[in-house]
């Protein structure tokens, strides 16, 4: 029997993960069966399970996969000297959320935020899922303190401002951004900048000019 390519077995789990995720952002975790997965990905049962023992299995691959694009999308802006000012670096997130999950799509709109608004919800009773979701948080929140210490030593916020405090607010912006898209609908990326910017050069009348 001719043995399958890593490539082929690779593409099938990738197409897996894919229509699973468009059910589950389209109906929900708990109105999803295995059986819409199935109709959805046009495979076999035996061909699914090969790969997933079931909904909660994709549910954590997803999710998973997921965690790692967003922890490596803020790791790389801590790399750089200086960081990305959040005005560019939220938008590029969501962006680049969009390039590797273009296929959650329904009535062409990007629906891939509905996902990311279950999954927060589902950590208060899936323990398991939780514990991923907020090892996620920790690791983000890290590399936002890193890129606050960035802006701190070129000189871009004061030097008293609290690393963990804004990691928490921008990632809070993230957050905000996705479920408001999620509820409704999909906003321009220049949107997004031209509120953050704003906000970002804000002056306080209290201190000194």
């Amino acid at each position: 029997m001719a043995r399958v390519s890593q490539e082929h077995l690779d593409a099938r789990r990738r197409q897996i993960l894919d229509g699973a995720a468009l059910c589950f952002a389209r109906n929900g975790f708990h109105a999803t069966s295995m059986q819409d997965v199935l109709k959805e990905v046009g495979l076999s049962a035996g061909a699914v399970y090969r790969y997933f023992s079931g909904k909660e299995e994709l549910i954590g691959a997803i999710v998973g996969e997921v965690l790692e694009e967003v922890g490596g999308v803020f790791e790389n802006a801590a790399e750089q000297s200086p960081p990305p000012l959040p005005d560019e670096m939220i938008p590029t997130l969501l962006a680049t959320l969009k390039e590797v999950r273009p296929g959650v799509v329904h009535d062409g709109e990007w629906i891939f935020p509905r996902l990311m608004l279950q999954v927060w919800t589902e950590t208060l009773r899936n323990e398991d899922l939780a514990a991923m979701v907020h090892a996620g948080y920790a690791r983000v929140r890290t590399a936002w303190v890193k890129v606050v210490e960035g802006y701190k030593d070129a000189d871009l916020i004061a030097a008293d401002a609290d690393p963990d405090a804004m990691a928490r607010v921008m990632i809070a912006l993230a957050q905000g951004f996705a479920a408001q898209m999620a509820v409704f609908g999909e906003m321009p990326p220049e949107m997004l900048r031209a509120g953050l910017r704003a906000m970002v050069s804000m002056r306080d009348p209290r201190s000194p000019a």
